[in-house]
């Protein structure tokens, strides 16, 4: 672990899967609370600090982006090993925390005049908060981890980060390839499981809970932070629509269809996942989609031309299964795949699901996973009254010839965000968040910096 800015060993460990395997591959530090204890005090006492230098924020950041270029294969193997990606995705996620770093370096902290006479000059100003607490999810870590940790440090704030105990090294690597970069304190990384999750919510120290997971933690979070009014950015699930409209072609939107629901195995909150097909093209999307399932390679990351590995745990794997045998048993049919894969690992078919109605399980909850349903339609104000009908409201897409007619109907979904045409189009200057159960706040752009800062109206009287 990382803890004021040294290498920190614990009392104890827990064992890393590899999800490729169904074994052990590792051991990471299980943090005791002790340790918590001395990683707040150590990000509370670099606070002072730290926001007292925007220069030297911005170009720590800038040298954690290149850190993060200059060894994005070395930490992409760590990824894959531990989340089971393929190796070039695991490369590119390095990668891509390297880009969002970059962009906040360089993002402007707004100074805005609101008054400036006679009378007075009136300012509103953006202050950090303090000390963030920071907990990530197991799908995309590293990136995810920077999406909080980049807006935070650049705002002035210090950070104390808790990955998932499914994939803790990689987390665990950046804090030691950012001593160098960062000083003492600045980024404290610790690793442990639910209890030490729990033990940084409730922490007296933390301003501000930055939390990516499900619906159901992020509200334990929520009341945990209640009592001493913390303020909060909850990234929580999605149960993703799409809308194909009939004027739509499947073959030329099968591969971007299949593309947003698909990757990183399904296992992504902003993934398609249900698509609402009018009658009309409904045999032909289903049959587009699943030609597609049934020629992709599924294996080890590690291994050449592997474009999606496993499921990255066990209870994540035993539920995809159980809602696609639900599915089945309720009388779907798998166009595509239909069952985990024999042999060791995590591993799961790609998987279409068709002649499937709202009401089975996998189409009214977040499956997170390579299975798919395909929902036929006859009117296309019940598929949008259908694709609303959720307590999530992270995203959807819609899709049709006639873009504006697209984009009118995108814009009926109550939802974060609202795609036509695209699925899955993210980019460090766009914000991220979500409706309803989706969500508090939203992450990127000035708007996620801005979640990390107080406003403070700065008055001078000229009088």
């Amino acid at each position: 672990m990382t803890i004021d800015g040294r290498a920190v060993d614990a009392p104890a460990t827990f064992g890393v899967i590899n999800p490729a395997t169904g074994e052990v591959a590792e051991q990471a530090p299980d943090a005791s609370r002790e340790q918590l204890d001395a990683a707040m005090a150590s990000a509370r006492d670099a606070y002072a600090g730290w926001r007292g230098d925007e220069s030297a924020r911005r170009k720590a950041l800038l040298a954690a982006a290149d850190v993060m270029f200059a060894r994005s294969e070395e930490i992409g193997r760590i990824l894959t090993l531990e989340q089971g990606k393929p190796l070039s995705e695991g490369t590119m996620e390095v990668v891509a925390a390297g880009v969002w770093l970059k962009y906040f370096a360089d993002l402007e902290l707004p100074r805005e005049v609101i008054q400036d006479d006679g009378n007075a000059l009136v300012e509103v100003v953006r202050r950090p908060m303090g000390v963030v607490a920071a907990i990530t999810p197991w799908n995309y870590p590293l990136l995810l981890a920077t999406w909080k940790l980049a807006p935070a440090l650049l705002a002035g704030n210090t950070m104390v980060l808790k990955p998932s105990p499914f994939t803790p090294l990689s987390s665990l690597k950046l804090g030691e390839v950012l001593r160098d970069v960062l000083p003492p304190g600045v980024l404290n990384v610790v690793t442990g499981g639910d209890e030490l999750g729990s033990w940084m919510t409730s922490h007296d120290v933390p301003r501000k809970i930055s939390f990516t997971g499900s619906v159901a933690t992020g509200k334990r979070v929520a009341a945990a932070a209640a009592p001493d009014l913390k303020r909060v950015t909850l990234e929580l699930g999605g149960n993703d629509p799409a809308i194909v409209l009939e004027d739509a072609d499947p073959a030329a939107i099968a591969d971007k269809v299949f593309g947003g629901a698909f990757q990183n195995n399904g296992q992504v909150c902003s993934a398609i996942k249900r698509v609402y097909v009018p009658d009309s093209l409904y045999g032909d999307v289903v049959d587009a989609l699943a030609e597609r399932a049934k020629a992709v390679k599924v294996g080890d990351g590690m291994e050449d031309g592997v474009q999606y590995g496993p499921i990255n745990n066990r209870p994540q794997y035993e539920r995809v299964s159980e809602l696609v045998a639900d599915a089945l048993a309720g009388g779907a049919r798998a166009a595509a795949g239909g069952r985990p894969i024999d042999g060791p690992g995590y591993f799961f078919e790609p998987t279409i699901l068709a002649d499937i109605e709202d009401g089975a399980r996998i189409v009214d909850e977040e499956q997170f996973g390579p299975a798919l349903p395909i929902v036929k339609y006859t009117n296309v104000e019940d598929a949008i009254a259908r694709a609303n009908g959720t307590h999530f409201g992270l995203s959807g897409s819609v899709w049709g010839a006639d873009a504006d007619r697209a984009a009118e109907i995108a814009g009926r979904l109550e939802c974060g965000t609202a795609w036509v045409n695209t699925h899955l189009a993210l980019a460090p200057n766009q914000p991220f968040g979500g409706f309803k159960w989706s969500g508090v706040g939203v992450e990127n752009g000035p708007w996620g910096l801005y979640g990390f800062t107080e406003l403070q109206v700065v008055h001078r009287s000229k009088g």
